[in-house]
């Protein structure tokens, strides 16, 4: 176990994680040049198109130091964007120490605190890592005194290197070595292993990543999951070497997989304790903290057939991804579906993106919205995250919403466009600081709801890719909110109906209307498109109608003989109008929730 060392590492994101992992693994011959790809344990197409780590990955590192002594490195490479820090929770449970990286050009960022906050509370060891040194803007006495000042940590334990170049790389493994303690735990207890990931492989049942904190296990031993009580059969246990590698057994301290045909799916619960059936632990380990969805919406079949896939998609994404949370659900105009619960609005993308790829699902999304609170006449309280469920307006006392502490670090010629557009955002009790000459760090309280639709997309596009955010929610505070519901033919269409903010929803409104109107195929009779608050119709753009040229075959001739074919024309139209009804293809919908010209 002596020769075993955890180690994580975490970052804000684009500080050169995944580069850094990609070096490691080539220092240690993991892979040779010939198979070797860049990102190589960004395994999903999503996470190579985006360039960015969306599940933490883990690979065992055979490395020898200069006595010829043989280690074992359990790196675990995590996700550097806020919406997935649950992830970064979960590889830090595993581990003893981190690596704490830092762009050299950037300095220290929001994530960078939000992650050595987590580590710490886990008390890791924390190595602190400037990257980019290669740079031209890199600015490495700087970042020592940032580390200083704003992480508390010691700027001459810091080590240098270039993850793109491959400089530095040795010191970082020699200071793993020397500085991660190696895992605690006792290879003769019973058996206890955490399970921090799961995926679903369609030959082999669900495969399970655990760290063994005591005890072994090995193959053909009975195992138990703590929460469940379920027994399985051990088929195979592992390390992961990029690919899946067989081993005898597991012991105390390592990180790898059990394959025990395990499958239902339903079974494997992240955060459970494994134990043997035969000489079971007494109490589970301390299992990971439920996380609270911030931004909701709801998912239906485009198909209403396809309604079980969808609901045997979800079990399986559940396992690799233990954030989402969901629940069955109903709508007038899509059926049967689910209302989904999500830790950001790059969360919900990414959601519906591998749904689509991955599981082969045909889905249509609805509006993102928050979890907003209603007070009655009568003293309840009711939360309502679907615009379905808003209570009668004439019962309602006061409403309230969420609101999060933003805090926005940028460059400081742009403090007035980033001012200007928080205040746009209904943000209030601003703060200005400057952690470093030429970077501001500016605090805003803003409602969540202004800032889930395309608040991070502005943010970069009027920094030009300088700023960077983060945030945590702080409190419910009191606002006027109403429900604007979408007509199409003067009829409700329940899944574009949205709670928005009184003085925004005229805006909201008319934005929605022209989306739709550009949508929405034209037919033989005119479409209205009404936004409505209640019974009062506040915006409305209009489809005007085919129209067949039924003049053509009066030449000449009294003006009345047209007049009378129009008129007939116009009667046949409205006739159809009352009984026309109108497809709403699954593009409006997706074009609904754009609020910029995408």
């Amino acid at each position: 176990m002596k020769h075993i060392r955890n180690f994580s590492i975490i970052a804000h994101i684009d500080h050169g994680k995944s580069t850094l992992a990609d070096r490691l693994i080539q220092y240690t011959h993991l892979v040779e040049d010939r198979q070797f790809r860049d990102q190589i344990l960004d395994n999903m197409d999503i996470e190579r198109e985006r360039g960015i780590t969306i599940k933490s990955q883990t690979v065992d590192l055979p490395y020898v130091d200069g006595k010829g002594v043989e280690y074992d490195l359990n790196l675990i490479d995590t996700p550097g964007h806020v919406d997935f820090s649950y992830e970064v929770s979960r590889a830090l449970a595993s581990c003893e120490g981190v690596l704490l990286l830092i762009d050299a050009a950037q300095g220290v960022e929001a994530q960078t605190l939000g992650n050595l906050y987590a580590a710490l509370e886990h008390n890791l060891v924390i190595i602190p890592v400037i990257n980019k040194i290669d740079l031209p803007v890199a600015d490495v006495e700087r970042v020592r005194n940032e580390i200083d000042d704003e992480l508390g940590l010691d700027p001459d334990t810091a080590i240098l290197c270039s993850a793109k170049e491959g400089t530095g790389v040795e010191d970082i493994l020699k200071a793993i070595v020397e500085r991660v303690p190696p895992p605690e735990g006792d290879a003769d207890k019973p058996l206890t292993a955490l399970i921090f990931d799961a995926h679903y492989d369609s030959f082999r049942g669900t495969i399970v990543s655990c760290r063994v904190f005591d005890g072994t296990v090995r193959q053909g031993d009975t195992i138990r999951l703590m929460s469940q009580g379920t027994t399985y059969r051990v088929e195979e246990v592992g390390v992961f070497r990029l690919g899946r590698e067989p081993q005898k057994e597991l012991t105390a301290g390592m990180v790898g997989y059990i394959i025990a045909g395990i499958k239902t799916v339903s079974d494997t619960r992240i955060g459970d304790t494994i134990t043997l059936d035969t000489h079971p632990s007494p109490e589970p380990l301390p299992g990971f903290k439920d996380v609270k969805p911030v931004v909701f919406s709801s998912i239906y079949p485009i198909a209403s057939d396809d309604y079980p896939s969808l609901l045997e998609a979800l079990e399986k994404y559940k396992l690799n991804d233990a954030s989402l949370v969901y629940q069955k659900d109903s709508s007038a105009a899509l059926g049967q579906g689910f209302r989904c619960g999500y830790l950001g609005l790059l969360h919900l993308e990414i959601v519906q993106e591998r749904l689509e790829r991955e599981f082969d699902q045909s889905i249509i999304m609805t509006a993102p919205s928050v979890q907003y609170r209603f007070y009655l006449d009568d003293g309840t309280r009711v939360d309502v995250d679907n615009p379905l469920y808003y209570p009668d307006p004439g019962t309602i006392k006061s409403s309230e919403e969420p609101y999060i502490r933003a805090s926005i670090l940028i460059p400081e010629r742009y403090v007035g466009v980033v001012m200007k557009l928080c205040m746009e955002r209904r943000g209030v009790n601003s703060h200005l600081s400057y952690p470093t000459p030429g970077r501001v760090e500016i605090t805003f309280d803003l409602p969540l709801a202004e800032v889930i639709f395309d608040f991070y997309d502005r943010l970069k596009s009027i920094t030009q890719g300088y700023g960077s955010f983060d945030y945590e929610l702080i409190d419910y505070r009191e606002s006027n909110l109403v429900k604007l519901d979408i007509l199409v033919n003067g009829e409700k269409v329940d899944a574009l109906s949205i709670l928005v903010h009184r003085d925004n929803a005229r805006d909201r409104a008319v934005k929605v209307c022209d989306r739709l109107k550009d949508e929405i195929p034209r037919q033989q009779f005119k479409i209205a498109i009404q936004g409505a608050i209640g019974g009062k119709i506040i915006s409305r753009s209009t489809i005007s109608a085919y129209r067949k040229d039924v003049t053509a075959k009066c030449y000449g001739g009294d003006i009345t003989r047209k007049r009378k074919l129009l008129e007939k024309q116009k009667k046949g139209k409205k006739r159809m109008r009352i009984v026309g009804n109108v497809e709403i293809p699954q593009s409006a919908f997706l074009a609904a929730l754009k609020t910029d010209d995408e």
